[in-house]
């Protein structure tokens, strides 16, 4: 038996329809809140809601939020969110990256964790399995104590280099995976480490078909790529619409090339939209709609040129692919 866990409850994989694969919808990071960097801040629910509302409004019918703890989750603003639209959420637990560990604990948390002042001492202090049991609580009980549960499991590394304190949440998550059987979802920094996240989850007996990599088109080296398609993982490219990083040549040319070495049921692709600029109801930017009404035919066209059906293409990414990875596999 397999299911989707949204925040609303289990859904069957076939409901999840058309999927952004990796999103932030509502979050105030304490790391960037602390340093007034203001733009990183999605801290208005009512102009995320609009987003969210724009993307429905060309066929988009699921979210993947891939918000962890330290990121500044806003679970209710979000699960509103989902009720005023209809649009399904998956939740995240788990943890991003070590930088942002330095960022101060919000008080509500202080609760459900003890009382540590920054993310980095909570770590630190806990034992994997500690931490391992606060993740598998947020997949079984709810997030950060709301009714309203994780869908995935997440943990991430930095630039070119994995800290011991990456280390520890890694085999945390790796833990809270065999408990629940949540799939797994990994930040890399600017695309790095990949294989060498791979290694570890191995190690943690975790079967990398359940395991989804971010960021893949930050690093775009088709060599690096296949070898990591070589494990079964799946591969997110989630950075489109960022231009100041690729022309989106790039990134269509890299996912082809996936393609042609019959990978395609292991691509993810989406936004990662998780800067007011980047929204449309924020600050004018290409908002959430911009994937599935502009790239997508954008796609479809080279797809069919370069001599595939793009329009399955599409669904495989979209849809299939989504339902597939995002499932509890009991």
């Amino acid at each position: 038996m397999s299911f989707i866990r949204t925040l609303d409850g289990d859904i069957d994989p076939s409901e999840l329809g058309f999927t952004y694969s990796h999103e932030h919808i509502v979050c105030r990071p304490a790391y960037w809140a602390e340093r007034d960097a203001d733009d990183l801040l999605l801290d208005d629910p009512a102009k995320s809601e609009l987003d969210v509302r724009a993307f429905q409004s060309h066929g988009g019918q699921a979210i993947v939020d891939a918000t962890a703890v330290d990121y500044g989750r806003d679970v209710p603003a979000v699960y509103q969110i989902y009720k005023n639209t209809g649009v399904k959420i998956v939740g995240t637990a788990g943890f991003n990256k070590s930088f942002l560990w330095d960022a101060k604990i919000k008080e509500e948390l202080k609760p459900l964790i003890g009382n540590y002042e920054t993310y980095a001492q909570w770590i630190d202090e806990s034992t994997v399995n500690q931490l391992a049991d606060f993740v598998i609580r947020e997949v079984e009980e709810g997030l950060e104590g709301t009714p309203f549960k994780a869908g995935q499991v997440k943990f991430g590394t930095g630039y070119n280099r994995i800290s011991p304190l990456e280390i520890k949440t890694l085999q945390a998550v790796a833990r809270a995976h065999h408990e629940t059987k949540a799939p797994v979802h990994s930040h890399t920094e600017v695309g790095t480490m990949g294989l060498e996240q791979l290694e570890l989850l191995r190690r943690e007996k975790v079967d990398l078909h359940y395991l989804s990599l971010g960021h893949m088109d930050r690093n775009p080296d088709p060599y690096y790529h296949d070898q990591i398609a070589r494990t079964g993982a799946y591969l997110s490219f989630d950075g489109i619409g960022k231009i100041k990083y690729a022309p989106e040549s790039t990134r269509i040319e890299l996912i082809l090339s996936l393609v042609r070495k019959g990978y395609e049921d292991q691509i993810l692709v989406s936004g990662d939209t998780a800067r007011k600029t980047y929204y449309k109801y924020y600050d004018h930017g290409l908002g959430l709609e911009y994937i599935i009404g502009t790239w997508v035919p954008r796609f479809i066209e080279e797809a069919n040129r370069a001599g595939f059906d793009g329009q399955k293409l599409i669904e495989k990414f979209f849809i299939h692919n989504p339902a597939a990875c995002f499932s509890f596999k009991r």
